[in-house]
């Protein structure tokens, strides 16, 4: 798909892991995002989608070519976005393996809590993205679990960490993690920064 404007400016500076003040999705991504959670994928009208972001069809279809073409720009938005926040978590905890390993794992939660509607979207419509785009979400998914895997390994070669079952834990707390988009509400009893340190403690003691 050729990049709009729009999305291209979406891939720009991207602000420190634990700021979300800024940095939604542009508009009529936000707008086909909204959509989908409130519809569906396939319940979706592209005229809703339109609708919504005062556009007519066709104006909208000069920016995105398709309903998939939104769908696949999202999910790109979603991955980048929690890569991005990854790497600097990483990169601030520096070379302590207990270090890296909380920061992150705080990181994948304050993601799945702040952005839940992309989180999710991107995590169940995996079902909808074909060809090139299906490939390329995969690969970013499993990036993303790589660097989970990896800390542990080096925890349990090194001594700091003493789970028996490494790539299975790794899994169980990505998991438990990714989670939070299908639950969290920003309004509930925790703040995604005490949900965060809630669940490093929980991973934590799950690697003995």
């Amino acid at each position: 798909m050729t990049q709009t404007s729009e999305s291209a400016d979406a891939g720009g500076t991207w602000r420190a892991w634990r700021d979300y003040g800024e940095g939604s999705p542009p508009p009529m991504l936000q707008a086909a995002l909204d959509c989908f959670v409130e519809h569906g994928y396939h319940g979706t009208k592209i005229r809703t989608v339109a609708a919504r972001v005062g556009l007519s069809v066709p104006g909208l279809y000069h920016h995105y070519p398709s309903k998939h073409a939104l769908l696949v720009s999202i999910v790109r938005f979603a991955m980048r976005d929690l890569l991005e926040r990854c790497e600097s978590a990483l990169a601030e905890a520096g070379p302590s393996i207990e270090e890296r390993f909380r920061l992150l794992i705080q990181c994948l939660v304050l993601f799945h809590a702040h952005r839940s509607d992309l989180a999710f979207i991107a995590a169940s419509e995996i079902r909808s993205l074909e060809g090139e785009a299906r490939s390329e979400h995969i690969a970013s998914r499993d990036r993303q679990q790589r660097m989970v895997d990896e800390i542990i390994d080096a925890g349990v070669a090194e001594g700091v960490f003493g789970t028996e079952y490494p790539r299975e834990a790794s899994l169980a707390i990505v998991t438990m993690c990714t989670g939070v988009a299908q639950w969290y509400r920003l309004d509930g009893a925790l703040t995604p920064e005490e949900l965060a340190l809630r669940y490093d403690h929980l991973a934590r003691r799950a690697l003995a």
